[in-house]
């Protein structure tokens, strides 16, 4: 696994930080879905500046009680969408975004 962001905590709830890789270098917010009428609708858009490049479910690790969000972020430079991970640290102020190849 790769760590390829850093998050804040978020006054409205979301989380604000930096994805950084090769090809990208971007300020990213995920931003509270408040239309989750959907059963599998996200929890999160993710948004750069104001457009949106991806959403976040929540999801909970099988072999721990630890949540987290499962991302799945595009762009037209990406051979195809980027899946990666949100854990937030254990006092819940921060987070890594990590990602790992198939």
């Amino acid at each position: 696994m790769s760590v390829i962001g850093h998050f804040i905590l978020a006054k409205d709830g979301g989380w604000t930080g930096t994805i950084r890789t090769l090809l990208i270098n971007a300020k990213v917010r995920l931003v509270p879905n408040d239309n989750r009428d959907q059963v599998n609708a996200p929890a999160y858009r993710v948004l750069i500046g104001y457009y949106r490049v991806g959403d976040a479910w929540e999801a909970q690790a099988a072999n721990d009680q630890r949540s987290y969000l499962r991302l799945r972020l595009d762009d037209p430079s990406l051979a195809e969408p980027l899946s990666a991970a949100l854990f937030p640290s254990d006092d819940g102020a921060s987070a890594q975004l990590v990602w790992n190849r198939k």
